[in-house]
């Protein structure tokens, strides 16, 4: 059981650390976000060091200041044996602060600090899928400083550093309540627990908080613009791979009652005590982008990016204690998703000399492989319509206002298969009792005692993204 038990952590940790589509923050601007969160081919002063560093050269004020807050509110759906289950999840909020200045008439630095990947999920402790997910919050953090040179009037290059790191939070189900009252049927009947023994029902026996933090890693984000003329503009970025080193964290078992501990085993001392490392990519993203304008007040932009999500085949953990992994307990989990597109487009229009309105529409696709679905990201395509303004008192100051709502398409029939701890724990202490593999054979099969899980579940995804935002140039 113990051996089990420290397989589990191994899992939990892998979950906890996961980052695909629906982690990956498209609200890094309040102004943007009206657009559709294009910008890749858009002068757009300090907010340029994310979308496209080379943007930032032709900057024509000697400092600009940006900053955005916003609000992701998720509301995430699992219909199980035709009975629905909802997330009730907190708000994440993001941000992103950016300062630009002028060094040269076409020289440019800054340095930006935003989250580009970051989010919380709570499906709370007792739907049939916890022992995969509960809850988990994980925020990733990147500071980045940046030069900008515009060669001349029509092209421009920019490199920034990308200096990341990241904490998870999460808890997760030890064992299945169904398997848990399965085993404990079976042990009335052979004698090893009193008749007057009750279930669990729906409430999980056990369940872990992990807490970890990732090693600090670097990348760069490098760009380049080039202006046809006047009203059509290209651009090009690309922000590089990172991998992200989880360290030890700590972990502390809680149960729902006595029996759950007397089931489970003292585990506790050998969780907290069990170092480990693990691994996962930040994956790199191309970004492509257009911007024209058909006349003076109007500004239409479209980006597509391609995020590198192929990279992410496996999550692995690994014991640095050479027993444990004697032992076999180290974990390599497969993922195998795949690279995604997500295509923006935006317009801004100037309805006078102190007020912009923008709208814009994203269709972000999913790497997600259904077969390795795994509810801690309900990953699926989203289309994301967008909704901004701006207004400003006075020339300097800029108050900006932005909207994004989020409508997952939805998937049907995803699955994820996670080995059953206590199915496993039980049926060999069963074997080492001296059963023989026939006799431990009939009892899994009368007392529906599985050693792996298949969860299935049809997911649906919605959420609401409102964002507020001010800048300052002089």
């Amino acid at each position: 059981m113990k051996k089990i038990l420290l397989s589990a952590v191994a899992t939990i940790l892998m979950a906890g650390t996961a980052m695909a589509e629906g982690y990956q923050i498209n609200s890094l601007s309040t102004k943007q976000i009206g657009m559709g969160h294009t910008g890749v081919a858009l002068k757009l002063g300090a907010e340029n060091m994310y979308f496209n560093p080379a943007g930032m050269a032709y900057m024509d004020k000697t400092l600009d200041l940006t900053g955005s807050f916003t609000g992701i509110m998720p509301t995430a759906t699992a219909t199980v044996d035709g009975k629905e289950y909802e997330t009730d999840n907190g708000v994440s909020t993001p941000i992103s602060v950016n300062a630009a200045f002028s060094i040269y008439p076409n020289l440019k630095g800054g340095i930006a600090f935003y989250t580009p990947y970051g989010s919380s999920i709570n499906w709370t402790d007792n739907w049939p899928g916890s022992v995969l997910n509960q809850n988990v919050s994980l925020k990733a953090f990147t500071i980045q400083p940046t030069l900008a040179w515009a060669i001349n009037d029509k092209f421009s290059i920019g490199l920034g550093a990308m200096v990341t790191w990241a904490t998870v939070d999460l808890n997760k189900g030890l064992v299945s309540a169904s398997t848990a009252d399965n085993v404990i049927n079976a042990m009335k009947t052979l004698g090893q627990l009193p008749a007057s023994v009750g279930s669990f029902g729906s409430t999980t026996p056990a369940s872990v908080n992990l807490n970890g933090k990732t090693r600090i890693a670097v990348g760069f984000n490098i760009g380049a613009m080039y202006n046809v003329n006047d009203r059509l503009t290209f651009g090009a970025s690309f922000r590089s791979k990172m991998d992200m080193k989880v360290k030890a964290g700590e972990a502390h078992v809680s149960y729902a009652n006595e029996l759950a501990q007397t089931l489970t085993g003292e585990t506790i001392d050998l969780i907290n005590n069990a170092n480990f490392k693990a691994q996962m990519p930040c994956p790199w993203v191309l970004s492509l982008g257009a911007s024209y304008k058909p006349v003076d007040r109007l500004t239409l932009a479209f980006d597509a990016r391609l995020t590198g999500w192929h990279a992410y085949k496996s999550l692995d953990v690994e014991f640095l204690d050479e027993q444990l992994v004697q032992k076999g307990l180290n974990q390599y989990i497969p993922k195998h998703y795949k690279n995604s597109w997500c295509f923006s487009l935006g317009a801004q229009y100037a309805l006078t000399e102190r007020f912009d309105l923008r709208a814009g529409l994203m269709v972000d696709t999913s790497p997600v492989d259904k077969n390795y679905y795994n509810p801690e990201t309900p990953g699926m395509t989203k289309i994301e319509p967008t909704l901004g303004l701006s207004f400003r008192p006075v020339p300097q100051l800029s108050i900006d206002l932005g909207f994004m709502y989020v409508a997952g398409t939805g998937i049907k029939g995803a699955s994820c298969e996670s080995p059953d701890l206590m199915g496993k724990a039980f049926l060999g202490k069963l074997m080492a009792a001296g059963m023989t593999p026939e006799q431990v054979a009939g009892i899994a099969t009368k007392f529906n005692i599985p050693t792996t899980n298949k969860f299935t579940a049809d997911y649906k995804l919605h959420a609401f993204i409102p964002s507020i935002g001010v800048s300052y140039s002089f």
